[in-house]
């Protein structure tokens, strides 16, 4: 998978894509994840790629032209069109089920919008769809972008050491994960629980099955609800 990040901040990006699980997955070859400058492809002398609103308002937006030409570049180089996201507060709200779908793509392009977002013919004619990564503002669109880059690239081949270590994650199931305990077997005076010491996999997987149900009614009634519809589960109040 190759995943193009459109950004006016492409060292913010590469501080974190550098790191951890995604910057060893880049440097072995099983992800291939690039920041594009957006002001690269401005033919402003000045580098500029904003302007005023049109009809008045607070604050510059973001122009076509910069955009577009950054978009068609990266075509150019693919030899055809990647999946195009705008990240928006906007957008569709970013899930793990559509993380899954979109690891599915063997191209991505992510749009970082800033100041109050980007001229709507460029969104019009390139973008695929929008996502948010929550109901909130931030003051720029690079964090989001890596949110979904990282997500989307956990779930490729190669990434991750071994397919369960994300199939065994909250909501990759639809559920909440279940608590998870380490050495020593007792900490400040709390013992881990017995069934996990017990050698028992199939015990152990119906505690872990049955925390997890637990958590996510407590917290996340709407997943619950959903889940246990789902697998026909007499809901418990």
């Amino acid at each position: 998978m190759k995943i193009e990040i459109a950004t006016l901040f492409p060292e913010m990006c590469e501080g974190v894509l550098a790191e951890s699980i995604i910057g060893r997955a880049r440097k072995k070859g099983a992800v291939e994840i690039s920041c594009r400058n957006i002001r690269d492809y401005t033919l402003d002398k000045h580098r500029r790629v904003d302007d005023t609103p049109y009809g008045g308002g607070m604050g510059m937006v973001m122009q076509a032209d910069p955009i577009f030409n950054c978009y068609s570049a990266v075509c150019e180089e693919l030899g055809g069109k990647p999946h195009t996201i705008y990240m928006s507060p906007k957008g569709t709200v970013f899930t793990q089920a559509r993380a899954v779908e979109l690891s599915g793509y063997k191209n991505i392009f992510i749009i970082c919008g800033h100041y109050e977002g980007v001229d709507q013919r460029v969104i019009d004619e390139i973008v695929d769809e929008e996502i948010s990564i929550g109901d909130y503002v931030l003051t720029g669109g690079e964090l989001p972008a890596l949110v979904v880059a990282d997500a989307v690239s956990r779930m490729c081949s190669g990434v991750l050491s071994d397919e369960l270590c994300y199939q065994d994650e909250s909501h990759f199931n639809g559920l909440l994960e279940y608590p998870q305990y380490t050495k020593p077997a007792e900490w400040h005076g709390v013992s881990v629980p017995e069934v996990l010491l017990s050698g028992h996999h199939k015990n152990i997987d119906s505690f872990r099955l049955e925390k997890s149900i637990e958590i996510t009614r407590e917290r996340r009634p709407d997943m619950y609800e959903k889940y246990i519809n789902t697998h026909n589960i007499p809901s418990k109040k």
